[in-house]
Formats: structure tokens, sequence, C-alpha cells
């Protein structure tokens, strides 16, 4: 009987990673990769296959299965979820029939309260916590386009059978996917959201990019200063982050495409909906939970909300 991963959210992340799977599982008798999208999403891949675009090659492929219908999909024994932040509770909603009790779920989102949501809608099942690095986007329903080399996946979990645990890494290096099974993954996920939230809401607020930012030393003042800020929300929830944690995040971010800008910034130019709630909002709420100053998040989050 095959092993059935289901990819929920075929963005820059879902598209992505998904579109590896996808790739390298199509012949498997023991692995099948089911995508779950529906409206344009759906018919372009199903007429033109996944396409994912990266700085020297671009791939193709057909997946076997491409459906928003909870009967074709079926049972899924794992679940990768890249949805928006916003979207969470909604897209597991139409998918709450293909979710047994035994359906191991690896949410890769932007925010790190995902985890404890789907725990919440699904309180049988074991939810592992994930986070990626990459720079990757839509160009158009059914096209993803990565820039930079830059592609890492982290995962892991204080409760899961480590055999599901080997399972899955096993899953992803075998389609060619830089994954790292990870036993600190709380402290690991803070460290992305502390890269994302940041940028996020800096390029928001300031509506540049990453160069634009970095070469501007009044702008770089604003970024750093939310790293300082969410840096010390973090130690006061007990998290064991490196001390230097805001000077790597910078040297992340200068080793970043300096053209490129992050996914929030993105909607905000295309009058969608943000993930403002999960990416600035949340380290607000925190950071009055445990008793912490955040007054450029505060600044950030009032202009990101008013407009």
């Amino acid at each position: 009987m095959k092993t059935r991963i289901g990819i929920l959210g075929l963005g820059g992340v879902g598209g992505y990673f998904g579109g590896l799977l996808a790739k390298a599982y199509l012949e498997s008798d023991a692995i099948e990769i089911v995508c779950i999208a529906r409206g344009e999403t759906q018919k372009v891949i199903a007429k033109n296959g996944l396409k994912i675009i990266a700085d020297t090659n671009e791939t193709i492929v057909f997946p076997s299965l491409v459906s928003n219908n909870p009967v074709e999909i079926g049972n899924l024994d794992y679940l990768i979820c890249a949805t928006k932040t916003y979207d969470i509770e909604t897209s597991f909603e139409s998918l709450k029939n293909c979710i047994t009790q035994n359906t191991l779920i690896l949410p890769l989102y932007n925010g790190v309260d995902a985890t404890e949501r789907i725990q919440t809608l699904f309180p049988e099942n074991i939810v592992l916590q994930g986070c990626v690095y990459i720079v990757s986007m839509i160009e158009s329903p059914g096209i993803i386009k990565k820039i930079g080399p830059y592609e890492k996946l982290f995962f892991g979990s204080k409760n899961a059978p480590v055999s599901k645990l080997n399972e899955l890494q096993s899953i992803f290096e075998n389609a060619s996917i830089e994954s790292y099974l990870v036993e600190n993954i709380e402290e690991t996920v803070w460290e992305k959201f502390i890269f994302i939230s940041a940028l996020a809401s800096a390029t928001s607020y300031l509506n540049q990019n990453i160069g634009e930012i970095l070469n501007n030393p009044e702008n770089k003042a604003i970024y750093i200063s939310l790293l300082n800020e969410i840096t010390g929300v973090a130690s006061a929830k007990g998290l064991a982050l490196p001390d230097d944690i805001v000077d790597q995040t910078i040297v992340k971010l200068e080793k970043s495409p300096q053209d490129a800008t992050s996914s929030m910034h993105r909607d905000l130019l295309a009058g969608r909906n943000t993930e403002v709630v999960s990416l600035t909002k949340y380290v607000v709420d925190q950071a009055a939970k445990f008793g912490v100053a955040t007054p450029t998040y505060q600044m950030i989050l009032e202009k990101l909300t008013r407009d």
C-alpha cells in the first residue's frame, strides 16, 4: 500500500518543494504525492503541469493527482501544508475527511503559531514544527519562480515517533531536498521567524526591497530595532537562541538576493490580504503578554493595519 503525501498550498514554498516531491515519486510504487489545489491553479497544473523556474533551469512535472475534492484525495499519511497563515482554519476545514488519526502533519508557514492552531483543530494528530529558507514566489498560477541557490527545510517534533520522522527525512532526501531533522526545532523555527518577521515588517512599512533597506542607514536602523525587539520577546519566552542571533540574521539578509522582498510586501503591493497578523501583530501581542517593549513593531503594526 502506498504512502500518500498531500501538499496543501502550491505557492512559493508548497509549489517548489511539492514539485520536487512529485517529480521524484512520479513512477514510485511506494509513495504517491497528491497536490491539493483548486480554481485556476488546479486547471493550469492539470493541463500544463507544475512549472518550477530556477536561475539556471526549468522543470515541469505532472503530478499524478491534482485535486481539491476530498473523495478523490482520500486518506493521507502525511500532509505538508504551506498556505498563507490567514487560511489555516479554512483550508483544513475542506480536508478534515482526508485526515485520519494517523495522518502526520508538517506545517511550513511563515509564522510560529501554526502548529498550535492545527493541533487545536486535530488534537489527536501529531503536528510537527517546521520552517524553510527559500526565495520563491508564484509567477502565475501553476508556475513557481525560485531566486538564488538557498533552499533549506527544517523540521522536528518532541513527541513524534522517531520512525516516522526518519521516514519523512528519507522521503525528502530521496527527492534531493536539503532537509534537516533537528531536535531543537522550536528554536530553529523561531530563528527563521525572527528573520522573516522583521523582514516582512520592515519591507512592508518602508515599501523597499532588501538592498534598499540595507544600503540606507536610517532604514537599516529600523530593521535592526525590529530584530532587537523580537529577540527580546523570544528571550522572555525562554527560548535558547544564540547570543549573536541579531548579527547572524543580518548576515543572512546580506546574503539574500538584494532585489528581493518579502511575500508580505508583495501581497501588500498587489492589494491582497497579508500575513500582518501572524508576522507583526503576533510579536506585539506576545510582547504585551511578557512585558517586553516593542515600540518599532507597534509603530509598524499601527501603520499597516491603518492603511
